[in-house]
């Protein structure tokens, strides 16, 4: 299987305005996350990007445009890595929202949530987990089991996809902290999902590539007792 870089799309105009812009069009960067959409090719000079995957909205897509006007990879459009849809809470003020009750159930609860007149973070992990798994094969299938990709998305998403991976129950999501323009890695192997990297915002990604030989001699899957010997 292959390993995924999971990248949250590049700071927006709803960041900044601290709204939730769920799935409202045209919401773009702002002078921070077209910085950040730029860095991106730097950091990731280092990576052989087998494929490219995204979320149809446009702040994905320009957070994704450098790397593909610098690397030549054309993203596939992923309608099941979309934001989640918030519903009638779309485009509220966050500090509004906290006094509703809903927003306790989604720190405490999340497993339970659903958005008025939108949909609950258990569909939303079971659509985008499914999809990550999907475009992994897919691409393994056709690279190989050492093909590096990435995905663009959303800040609730990823974070169900990330504990996905972790082993975790969907409650304890609220954990995980994914920042704008932040990169996760995650590589998936026949006995368990490996987690390299979390929540990422700079430097290069170059030493998660997998190499050809583990350090151990072990299978892929495997992790060395006492922990890695370094690169």
């Amino acid at each position: 299987m292959g390993t995924v870089i999971l990248l949250r799309h590049a700071r927006s105009i709803a960041n900044g305005a601290k709204t939730l812009a769920g799935r409202t069009p045209g919401v773009e960067l702002d002078d921070t996350g077209r910085a950040q959409a730029a860095d991106l090719v730097g950091r990731l000079a280092a990576v052989p990007l087998a494929g490219l995957v995204r979320s149809p909205l446009l702040r994905c897509e320009q957070t994704l445009a450098p790397l593909v006007h610098a690397t030549g990879v054309e993203p596939v459009e992923e309608p099941d890595l979309a934001e989640v849809d918030y519903g009638s809470w779309t485009g509220k003020e966050l500090s509004s929202l906290m006094s509703e009750p809903l927003w306790r159930v989604v720190q405490a609860h999340p497993s339970a949530a659903v958005f008025p007149d939108g949909e609950g973070l258990a569909e939303v992990q079971a659509r985008a987990v499914a999809a990550v798994r999907r475009h992994d094969r897919r691409i393994t299938a056709e690279h190989g089991d050492h093909a590096v990709w990435l995905l663009c998305s959303h800040g609730d998403v990823i974070k169900s996809v990330l504990a996905d991976a972790l082993g975790q129950h969907l409650d304890a999501f609220q954990r995980i902290v994914v920042d704008p323009g932040s990169m996760s890695v995650v590589r998936y192997t026949e006995l368990r999902p490996m987690l390299l990297r979390l929540n990422d915002t700079g430097g290069d990604l170059g030493e998660t590539v997998p190499k050809q030989e583990s350090d151990t001699g072990a299978s892929g899957s495997d992790n060395p007792v006492g922990g890695t010997t370094g690169t």
